[in-house]
Formats: structure tokens, C-alpha cells, sequence
């Protein structure tokens, strides 16, 4: 059974228009330690993603990905002219993680922020906790099927 995931991406960085054109794509820039800890322990083959455009005017899931490749060393921390060039982190022993994800399919509409927080059954989804900032957010199976119904999968 696949495991269920939120990842966050801001759409001017990285939308889910950007990965349905590409297909498939690395999720690299991760630099905090809880989520680096799920890509490189936790995130595996098969597993399902929910897409959410953060940081713009309506924040939200706006997508479906699948994780394509488990955790590898992300290799924008070894390159000086990368912004999440990590000059600690070293190739023997590196501290980032990505993984691999390819496009499913974007929502029929998407579920905005707005919606997912007045929603009572995903009222302990970690996405609207206090304090919660992590770019890459466990699931449950129903958290995940809750956001397919509410945008009318």
C-alpha cells in the first residue's frame, strides 16, 4: 500500500504545470531536517503526492503526483552556484535528500487553503496545524481522499 504525501512548492518556482509539461521531475531544495528525514527514510516508489502551490494568492492542492525514485542525495547541495548550495554538507556524507516524482494529473478544481481548513475531517491534518511550515507533510489515506472528493475527483 502507497503512502500518502502533501508536497509544497511555490507556482513561480515550480508549478504543477511545470511537471505536467516535464512529465516527471527531481524535488530538490528540501533544506529541513524533518522533512529531509521522510525523503530520505519514508517517501518511497509508488507513493502518492498531493501538489500544493504555496506562497501565492491561493494557496492549495492543485495536483497529483507519484514518487518515481526514493531518496538520493540532492546534488544542488554540492554546486556553488546553486541557491541551496550547502557548503557543510559533504559528497561522502551528504545532509539533502530528493526524490523523483511524475505528473498523475491535475485536480478538476483545486482545494484551496481556505476550504481544507474549514473542513472538519481534516481538522488534524498536519497542513493546518499551528507552527507547521514543512514543505513535505505526511498524510493518512483519508486526509487524501477527503482533498480528491472536495475537488470533485
Amino acid at each position: 500500500m502507497p503512502n500518502y504525501w502533501l508536497f509544497k512548492s511555490e507556482p513561480d518556482v515550480y508549478s504543477i504545470d511545470d511537471l505536467k509539461r516535464d512529465k516527471k521531475t527531481y524535488w530538490d531544495g528540501v533544506r529541513n531536517y524533518e522533512a529531509r528525514n521522510y525523503l530520505r527514510d519514508k517517501v518511497k516508489i509508488g507513493d502518492l503526492v498531493l501538489f500544493y502551490h504555496s506562497n501565492c494568492d491561493e494557496p492549495g492542492v492543485y495536483g497529483i503526483c507519484e514518487v518515481v525514485k526514493e531518496g538520493y542525495p540532492d546534488f544542488t547541495q554540492f554546486d556553488p552556484s546553486n541557491k541551496y548550495f550547502d557548503p557543510k554538507s559533504k559528497e561522502d556524507n551528504p545532509t539533502w535528500f530528493m526524490v523523483d516524482v511524475k505528473f498523475v494529473k491535475k485536480l478538476k478544481k483545486p482545494v484551496l487553503l481556505e476550504d481544507i481548513k474549514s473542513n472538519p475531517k481534516l481538522s488534524k491534518m498536519r497542513l493546518v496545524q499551528k507552527g507547521n511550515r514543512l514543505s513535505i507533510i505526511p498524510l493518512t489515506e483519508s486526509e487524501f481522499e477527503e482533498i480528491l472528493k472536495m475537488s470533485g475527483e
